[in-house]
Order: C-alpha cells, then structure tokens, then sequence
C-alpha cells in the first residue's frame, strides 16, 4: 500500500526517521507546544505551516531542501486537518503508525 505522503514527493526514510526522533518525550513536546492552539484555519494558512515546518525541521536536525518544505507544506494543507477532529487525528495517526 502507497501511504499518502508519498503521492507528495515525501520519502518513506524521510518519514521513518521522523517517526523514530518523534519518539523521544523531550522532542514530542516541543512540537506539541508549537502547536499549542492551532486551528484548522492555522493548517490550511501556507505561510504559517511553512514556519512550523521549518522550525520543526530543526527541531528535529533535519536539513530540508526547498523543494522538500514545498512537499510537506503541500502535503498538510492537502490533508484539510481539523486537530479538533478526532477522526481526522485518527487518519493521520493510521498513516503515519
């Protein structure tokens, strides 16, 4: 099965890495405070998940290309996530497990 990120252009090592540092406490809550608050309206601005893409992009040492920030920015605003949603933190929790 081809994950959905993938349709972006956003590698599957790129993505397991990701999952991988995301399981050490002290970077997940940092990400989690950066995201504090955010709305659906926050996720479908460009310019502001441009910010937090970069900002999580060092956060967790991960050098990106612009072409790269393009994938991801594209790819979360694609997704149309309302983080008040359960089901669609479920849908991203079932892409990304």
């Amino acid at each position: 099965m081809n994950p959905g990120y993938q349709k972006f252009g956003i590698k599957r090592e790129f993505v397991e890495r990701v999952k991988l540092k995301m399981k050490n406490p002290a970077v997940k809550e940092k990400i989690k405070a950066h995201m504090e608050g955010a709305t659906k309206y926050d996720l479908q601005d460009r310019a502001k998940v441009r910010r937090w893409v970069k900002t999580f992009a060092k956060i967790l040492s991960e050098p990106l290309t612009e072409t790269q920030e393009d994938q991801l920015v594209n790819f979360v605003i694609a997704q149309k996530i309302d983080p008040n949603n359960m089901l669609h933190l479920l849908k991203l929790y079932t892409m990304f497990r």
